[in-house]
């Protein structure tokens, strides 16, 4: 299985080989030319696709629990295994996604940051830090995805809290 990090050095490169074109959907696989590209928040939201839709939701509740690292009711192990989901879900929007070039140029503006706080927090459990990074990052998605079920709770779950 190829990771994440390799499946991103190597939209890097296609992406310096492929150029935006403003109306075909785009897949994920070119989306590094537009990684650090910052778009207007649209007049209207666009409608994520059911892959964005998913991926969201994974990166979502996963980043909700490290609420609980932040507080220290968490393991560094569980934390790191949190941010591993989140890598996880932002490689199945990466792979599945098929958006127009100006909201993924918006999403890529997303996931990029996430990713990186993402691959921080398992490399160093101890920066924390990188849980509110994580959450700034995914804090611009409703402005420009309309995704009716993002402002719902992330799903409760009891094992947050290692076990004796």
């Amino acid at each position: 299985m190829t990771s994440v990090p390799t499946l991103v050095a190597l939209a890097c490169g296609l992406g310096l080989a492929v150029s935006v074109q403003a109306a075909p959907p785009q897949s994920h696989a070119d989306h590094a030319s537009h990684h650090a590209a910052t778009v207007s928040v649209p007049a209207q939201r666009w409608e994520p696709d059911a892959s964005l839709r998913e991926g969201m939701r994974r990166v979502h509740v996963a980043v909700d629990q490290l609420r609980h690292y932040e507080m220290g009711h968490m393991s560094a192990p569980m934390a790191v295994d949190r941010a591993a989901e989140v890598e996880d879900a932002v490689g199945f929007m990466f792979a599945n996604c098929k958006l127009a070039a100006e909201p993924d140029a918006a999403l890529h503006g997303i996931l990029a940051p996430l990713l990186g706080a993402a691959q921080a927090l398992q490399a160093n459990p101890g920066n924390v830090k990188a849980v509110a990074a994580m959450r700034e990052a995914i804090a611009h998605y409703p402005h420009y995805f309309n995704d009716p079920g993002w402002d719902q709770p992330a799903p409760a779950m009891h094992e947050m809290h290692d076990e004796p």
